[in-house]
């Protein structure tokens, strides 16, 4: 399995669409993944992303309080705020921004967890958009998602693939403007495939002297090391023997890994394994069982690097997380 398809796996995505909206200049409104809202549409909100794919017209965004953030966003592009913060989202950012919670809130209360229609604005040119989350575990240190820019937005449409997804992203326009049984799965579904998506199209995008993690899933080199550490995290790599499965000397291979993600080989799968292993402690698996999964020989060692990685032993760990989660999972 490709990292790339690895890191999704492990985070767990889980979409949901909430608002089906059709804004008339002049409108300018603010944006934010408040907890009360997600929880509607998520069992388990965590960490969330907003989106907005805009399905016609065009809009100004930015980030609330940075103007030079500001993108257009036209037809047929997926905007992505990758930390769910508050941005701001008009025909034009010159006008102060209403925010959107007012606006949806008495549709909210009357249908809870449905796709919400709102029409907004002046009565001018219009910007139709389809609005959502994805959302994903808040308890680990994830390397796609701490690569990507606070706000960025990508062309759904282009590609090899755009024909097909130009069907899907018509089919979803359709079903959040006349929801049917079976809509909010069929949505959420699509949220989660837009978003995968999104990622791939931003990571063709980046400059060939792009750092970070994104880049070096890119490279064809670091690429296919970070393929085989993800694919078996638990084996004894080496430095050595990445290396010779890539077809690169120790010495160019671990300089061009390091150059691309900040930190060596074996620093980077040190980290992945715990991250690993907080998945699967999160999942109830005995404690041995996942330091045996994740490539440690003794249970003292995986506790003594868990704990330098999360500030506390897995076990204790494993119950804050569990404290956590009571509240969502028991709300009615």
């Amino acid at each position: 399995m490709d990292a790339l398809s690895e890191v999704l796996r492990v985070v767990q995505l889980n979409g949901a669409v909430f608002l089906n909206a059709e804004f008339t200049a002049p409108w300018c409104v603010t944006s934010k993944a408040e907890n009360e809202l997600c929880a509607m549409y998520l069992p388990e909100p965590g960490r969330v992303l907003s989106y907005h794919l805009i399905t016609g017209g065009s809009c100004w965004v930015s980030l609330a309080g940075n103007e030079n953030s500001a993108i257009r966003v036209e037809a047929g592009e997926l905007l992505v705020v990758p930390q769910g913060e508050l941005h701001v989202l008009g025909s034009e950012l010159t006008t102060n921004p209403v925010p959107s919670g007012p606006l949806l809130s008495n549709y909210l209360q009357a249908h809870p967890g449905e796709v919400m229609a709102v029409n907004y604005g002046g009565g001018g040119l219009p910007t139709r958009m389809v609005c959502g989350f994805i959302a994903c575990d808040a308890g680990l240190s994830n390397p796609l998602l701490a690569s990507l820019p606070r706000l960025f937005k990508v062309d759904v449409g282009q590609g090899i693939e755009s024909a097909w997804l130009a069907s899907a992203l018509s089919f979803a326009a359709a079903e959040a403007a006349d929801p049917r049984t079976g809509t909010t799965s069929v949505l959420a579904k699509l949220s989660e495939l837009l978003f995968v998506h999104a990622i791939r199209r931003y990571i063709d995008t980046l400059p060939e002297s792009e750092k970070g993690w994104l880049a070096a899933v890119r490279d064809r080199y670091v690429g296919r090391a970070l393929s085989h550490l993800h694919a078996r995290p638990a084996h004894p790599w080496t430095v050595e023997e990445l290396a010779g499965h890539i077809g690169l000397s120790r010495s160019a291979f671990a300089q061009r890994f390091t150059d691309l993600l900040g930190q060596p080989p074996m620093q980077y799968l040190a980290h992945w394994r715990l991250c690993l292993a907080a998945r699967l402690l999160s999942g109830g698996r005995p404690l041995a069982e996942v330091a045996g999964t994740v490539g440690y020989d003794s249970e003292a060692a995986f506790s003594r690097a868990f704990k330098r990685e999360f500030g506390h032993p897995p076990g204790s760990w494993r119950t804050i997380q569990a404290s956590s989660r009571m509240p969502r999972s028991t709300a009615s």
